[in-house]
């Protein structure tokens, strides 16, 4: 069974013990913590994804890394994953939990890239235009800077993407002037 299958069905088994339990946003703010130091170290996911490593010293290294501040619910679940030697599928666990958590709460996730940091006049616009894409209450949305795009924006939402930047537009002239609709009468 592919990474992708086991983790979505892990996220799902431990989104609705969660949700039973009264423990969605503190499970939440774990996993987001879960995300957070893998990106900030890169050795977390080595060490997740390395076979030579037993699981019990990868249970006891997360939870030196949470501490006493973890949720009693996401240690356990944590201790399910090693018994089951399934370290290495956590980090895709906490992708899709984040998904299902999104969802549940009908949070939708956009990406605005621009060439500069955008004013909250500007947010409120881009909010307005996710929620009409989407139809869903509230968005989050994550902001990019990206000089390249000369001015305008790309806005991301799902797999749609609306790109309104200068350097695309500028490829658009060019990929036009390239062709050439002139034929000589010679």
């Amino acid at each position: 069974m592919s990474n992708y299958r086991v983790a979505s069905r892990y996220a799902k088994a431990i989104l609705e013990l969660a949700i039973e339990n009264g423990k969605l946003e503190e499970v939440h703010a774990d996993f987001q913590k879960l995300t957070a130091m893998a990106k900030g170290h890169r050795e977390l996911n080595l060490l997740l994804n390395n076979p030579v490593v037993n699981s019990e010293k990868k249970l006891s290294i997360l939870k030196a890394l949470y501490g006493e501040k973890a949720e009693e619910l996401t240690i356990k679940f944590f201790e399910i994953i090693s018994r089951k030697n399934r370290e290495d599928v956590l980090l895709d666990v906490a992708k899709q939990f984040e998904s299902l958590y999104n969802e549940h709460k009908s949070i939708q996730v956009a990406e605005v890239t621009t060439t500069f940091p955008i004013d909250e006049k500007l947010k409120a616009e881009f909010v307005k235009i996710v929620k009409e894409i989407s139809g869903k209450e509230s968005v989050q949305l994550v902001e990019k800077i990206n000089p390249a795009l000369i001015g305008g924006f790309v806005l991301k939402v799902n797999d749609r993407q609306l790109d309104e930047s200068l350097s695309s537009k500028l490829r658009e002239l060019k990929n036009q002037f390239s062709q050439n609709h002139y034929e000589s009468k010679i």
